[in-house]
């Protein structure tokens, strides 16, 4: 997916709404990382900064890096400072962090640089954190949505992790790291948690999705219009259960 930058950078159109719509992360998450004692954190794609802003919260000083100037400006309302370039373009500076985390945003960066510039700016000992909010639907819901994205918008409909579709790469992701050479240990740890949705606020977190922000305007507002009626019919609400997927890596302190 790093390779898509089109894809990559078409959450800055929809800046705002992501930042109202998109879910936050489990209070439990971040109490582990929190309990690593982390000083400096680095947040690569900070997006709106929704990560960071828990870690500020926690008394940690947090640094975003964020491609995107749009959503680097939402961050910024918050508090979050932010330098706007890639990951793997980023200047250093020669600082180095505690705690590099990314949520929602580390399949961004391309795994042959990422990796390695991770531990160049982890001091020994610090950790890499990638997350993911990862849901799953209700059968009946998933019937129902499936439906509709079969019939407007099939070119997603089995890939989109809007109807519960995962990459399936995590353990690659722990190959890649682990390959740099640079990691003691990386492992995967995850969070199980429920959310309820109303129709509308299902619409506005579909409308921040990469895959739903690039079809074409009037398809997109029909794929809307069409998920919007079959909530209806669901009584106009679904649960939806989300597992927040830790990968997390110890960066060796001898490297």
């Amino acid at each position: 997916m790093h390779e898509d930058l089109e894809r990559a950078l078409s959450f800055g159109s929809v800046a705002d709404l992501y930042d109202r719509a998109r879910p936050s992360y489990p209070d439990a998450l971040v109490d582990d990382l929190i309990g690593f004692a982390p000083r400096d954190i680095l947040d690569v794609g900070t997006g709106t900064g929704k990560a960071a802003r828990l870690f500020l919260m926690r008394g940690c000083d947090v640094l975003g890096v964020e491609a995107d100037a749009r959503m680097a400006e939402v961050a910024r309302e918050h508090g979050v400072v932010v330098e706007v370039s890639s990951f793997e373009t980023w200047d250093a500076k020669a600082r180095t962090f505690d705690l590099l985390i990314s949520g929602q945003a580390w399949h961004w960066v391309d795994p042959a640089v990422g990796g390695p510039k991770a531990v160049s700016v982890l001091r020994p000992g610090g950790r890499l954190a990638a997350f993911w909010n990862l849901g799953v639907h209700e059968p009946a819901v998933r019937t129902a949505l499936e439906s509709v994205y079969r019939r407007l918008a099939p070119e997603i409909a089995e890939t989109t992790n809007a109807l519960g579709y995962r990459d399936g790469r995590d353990a690659n992701r722990v190959e890649q790291l682990m390959s740099t050479g640079g990691f003691s240990s990386v492992e995967l740890r995850s969070y199980a948690w429920d959310h309820t949705y109303t129709r509308d606020a299902w619409l506005a977190y579909l409308a921040t999705h990469s895959d739903h922000v690039q079809l074409a305007g009037g398809r997109r507002s029909a794929l809307l219009e069409g998920v919007g009626a079959a909530i209806d019919s669901l009584g106009g609400e679904m649960a939806h259960h989300y597992q927040t997927v830790l990968i997390l890596a110890t960066r060796q302190t001898g490297v």
